[in-house]
């Protein structure tokens, strides 16, 4: 919808700050619903998660085309508060299910690479070609979008019915069901999950707050608007390229040391952002593509494989993962904004970020024992 903001601003008469709630609103939904919906794939599986995702992602489209004023726009958006946690647990859990080994790498990267790639399409061809398709009316064009969530769902509906996907169905339908607060409980008590939480906050911290801020931050080292949303696109085309062969790569003896030299590179990319400019600056865009692209896709990895979890239970710990990953979403963002406010600069925020990733190199000694 960011393409859209413009538009709907104007036409709706709401101000930014309201739609900066609505921006952030499905947000504050995710955090609330993730663990529930991960208790939903377990029970039921995959196939039948992310054909609800898509539903409620198709649903909370049509909404937005019909909003007239801000609650309901909002209210349009917390819906897909819903449906994203059943893709971000649901492809998880399918591709534990699926895939072993390397394999189970390269396919969590390719799955990583769909938001990168759907943005950089959306960017490109909403105002360029939509909008002027459709006479600049940007409900129609949220029609369409949900129409191709539609097509999506029943794409995988079809790929889902392959025999050997229902086989593997059945047998998980099979398996004897548990309390969802008791799974719960068995999985925080888990000292490995308790840490793993720990840095998910951090790991969404660095990168909701480094990607919302990054054109700005690159505008007011002196670059245009239209420079900085140029470079700032560099660190997703780098990312894209990351993901499809980090994961592959992080079987589970070196997961760790991996880990380790993606934390250090987002914690390099946000000192050489301090330069503003040159060939540090391209450098730190660089390895804040390839740590951003990968750090959550191999923590998930670690996770879904610790030996008390696997894939009988990825959804509910997916499920706690990313609620506790997205308080990191919601906070990096707003701690940022507030640190420019209070400082007139980036720069200490930046040293901010830089400390966090420290912290989470320092987090995978106690982790290393704890998987141990």
């Amino acid at each position: 919808m960011a393409p859209l903001v413009v538009h709907i601003v104007r036409d709706l008469e709401i101000s930014h700050a309201q739609m900066g709630v609505v921006l952030g609103g499905w947000q504050l939904v995710y955090i609330a619903t993730a663990a529930p919906c991960g208790t939903v794939i377990d029970r039921w599986g995959p196939r039948v998660g992310l054909l609800l995702s898509a539903g409620f992602i198709a649903t909370s489209a049509v909404l937005r085309a019909h909003a007239v004023d801000f609650w309901t726009l909002l209210l349009a958006v917390g819906v897909f508060g819903i449906g994203g946690p059943m893709v971000s647990i649901g492809a998880p859990k399918l591709i534990s299910l699926w895939f072993r080994g390397p394999e189970r790498g390269f396919a969590m990267g390719v799955y990583v690479t769909g938001p990168a790639t759907g943005g950089i399409v959306s960017y490109s061809l909403t105002n360029s070609v939509l909008m002027p398709w459709f006479g600049q009316d940007w409900r129609s064009v949220l029609l369409l979008l949900s129409a191709v969530a539609l097509g999506c769902g029943l794409l995988w509906l079809a790929l889902s019915a392959h025999p050997r996907a229902r086989a593997i169905e059945r047998e998980l339908k099979a398996q004897p069901k548990e309390r969802q607060l008791t799974v719960f409980a068995r999985l925080l008590a888990l000292p490995s999950v308790q840490v793993m939480l720990v840095m998910s906050v951090g790991i969404f911290f660095f990168n909701h707050g480094l990607n919302n801020w990054l054109p700005e931050l690159l505008r007011q080292g002196g670059m245009s608007p239209a420079e900085a949303g140029i470079w700032a696109a560099l660190p997703t085309a780098v990312g894209i390229l990351g993901a499809l062969t980090i994961p592959r790569l992080a079987v589970p003896e070196r997961r760790l040391a991996i880990l380790a030299a993606l934390f250090a590179a987002a914690g390099l990319a946000a000192l050489l952002l301090l330069t503003g400019e040159g060939a540090a600056m391209t450098v730190g865009l660089i390895a804040q593509g390839i740590a951003r692209s990968s750090m959550m896709t191999v923590m998930v990895l670690l996770l879904v494989e610790i030996r008390e979890i696997g894939s009988r239970y990825a959804g509910a710990a997916s499920g706690l993962f990313f609620s506790a990953a997205e308080v990191g979403g919601v906070l990096g963002p707003l701690t940022l904004g507030a640190v420019y406010d209070a400082t007139g600069a980036f720069q200490p925020a930046l040293l901010l970020l830089a400390a966090i990733m420290a912290g989470l190199v320092l987090l995978l000694l106690p982790l290393r024992r704890r998987l141990a």
